[in-house]
């Protein structure tokens, strides 16, 4: 164990997790590639759990932020602050929702809890509705509306929610339906279950689960959800923190794969922004963002360094069609991993979008998961140079592959390589 490592149990919480026996400290990166303090050079398909959106080190970022920093680091929302208007009105322009206002966050989890505050105030309800497997961040409300029980902490809970059916598509009672079927089934869940409500606030979904293992119902559930949810004066809350900024490859938000009624109500996003600056927001049309009637401010979010970082950052995405390189690149790895994966017992089902996908292992001959594989396969990936993340729901066990969006063919193919030699290894 190293004297870091020691350190860190120390003076860390228990269930404060690390990767790896032997906990990696990375010392810096460039690209797509990290090193370590040994000096280990790794190829990153986690990027610092798809938050290093376009590369380690970007140029344009660190510029803009170093610039930033010597001008002025902090402000606080009581003060205009041109960075971070400069940002909304990006991000407004960008989510596709008419009249939108944006209010900026320092996570994920916080903008999520921030838009489950605007959805139970603007309906005068605590009930939430959300999606099996999901996950939301760690807050108590976040927590509370997180259908995966490794990630939910306490069943204690300022809300009431009820879990619909549909996330996940290859298992659980409608796995066998095609999916035409599949969505009818999922959408007559979602109408018996608020036969059972008394006028639920919102339902909040990710389009493509993360922490679940990266599983995704078929094109066009969410919006048959919200012809259902539109009826009952239901709100639609799309969690974009790991699918927006054109993650997918074929759309720039998740929701768009389910665009035919209409955009959401509020759609949170972060992690990506930033490409590791902690931002996170919300954007909800007009009338739902100022539905609050108290007064409220952010002391760090929308602060001027971070928005600096997520403007150039966006620039350089949008400038550099990197949600057409995710397309690309993306598809050539998905198709690469399905052969490595046909080549495996081990392997379930190779899924994903872009560069976005997962690997689901199952016990050999069975379909039961194997977490002690999925930890195997992530200790020998690192041992051949590359760095995956984990995951999946409480039947399941899935290696996620999220590299930084201007991933290389080359790369692409390196990984594909390494990870396949990491599933012999491991099998």
């Amino acid at each position: 164990m190293s004297g870091l490592h020691e350190r860190h149990l120390a003076v860390s919480p228990d269930w404060l997790a690390l990767y790896y026996r032997q906990p990696l400290e990375l010392t810096h990166g460039e690209g797509r590639h990290v090193w370590d303090a040994e000096g280990n050079r790794y190829l990153d398909f986690f990027g610092g759990i798809l938050t290093t959106m376009t590369a380690h080190a970007l140029p344009e970022v660190t510029k803009a932020v170093a610039e930033q920093a010597g001008r002025l680091i902090h402000s606080s929302t009581l003060y205009l602050n041109r960075p971070m208007v400069e940002l909304a009105e990006r991000v407004a322009a960008l989510s596709g929702i008419p009249d939108a206002r944006v209010f900026f966050t320092t996570s994920g989890t916080e903008a999520n809890d921030a838009a489950l505050l605007l959805a139970t105030t603007y309906r005068g309800s605590n009930q939430i509705l959300a999606m099996r497997n999901s996950y939301h961040g760690r807050s108590f409300s976040a927590v509370s509306v997180t259908g995966n029980k490794a990630w939910s902490t306490t069943s204690l809970s300022p809300l009431q929610t009820l879990y619909v059916h549909g996330a996940v598509r290859s298992r659980g009672p409608y796995a066998e339906l095609n999916d035409e079927r599949f969505v009818k089934a999922c959408v007559a869940d979602l109408e018996d279950l608020l036969g059972h409500t008394r006028g639920a606030a919102a339902l909040i979904a990710e389009p493509v689960q993360g922490v679940g293992g990266f599983t995704a119902p078929p094109d066009g559930l969410y919006a048959a959800f919200r012809e259902v949810l539109d009826r009952h004066g239901i709100l639609w809350i799309s969690d974009e923190v790991q699918t927006g900024w054109g993650r997918t490859g074929d759309h720039f938000w998740g929701w768009q794969a389910h665009a035919s009624s209409g955009p959401p109500d509020i759609l949170t996003f972060a992690k990506g922004i930033g490409n590791g600056m902690s931002i996170g927001g919300v954007v909800a049309r007009a009338d739902v963002m100022n539905c609050l009637d108290a007064n409220s401010i952010s002391t760090f979010g929308g602060s001027p360094v971070t928005m600096a970082a997520g403007l150039a950052n966006l620039s350089y995405l949008l400038e550099h069609d990197l949600q057409g390189n995710a397309r690309r690149v993306g598809g050539l790895l998905i198709e690469r991993l399905r052969a490595v994966g046909a080549a495996s017992e081990a392997v379930r089902e190779v899924r994903g979008r872009g560069l976005m996908i997962g690997i689901e292992l199952v016990r050999p001959g069975t379909d039961e998961a194997d977490p002690d594989a999925a930890a195997a396969v992530l200790e020998a990936a690192r041992e051949g140079g590359l760095l995956i993340g984990k995951g999946g729901g409480h039947n399941t066990s899935v290696l996620r592959i999220a590299p930084p969006l201007s991933l290389t063919v080359e790369e692409a193919e390196e990984g594909a390589t390494i990870l396949g030699e990491a599933l012999r290894a491991a099998g």
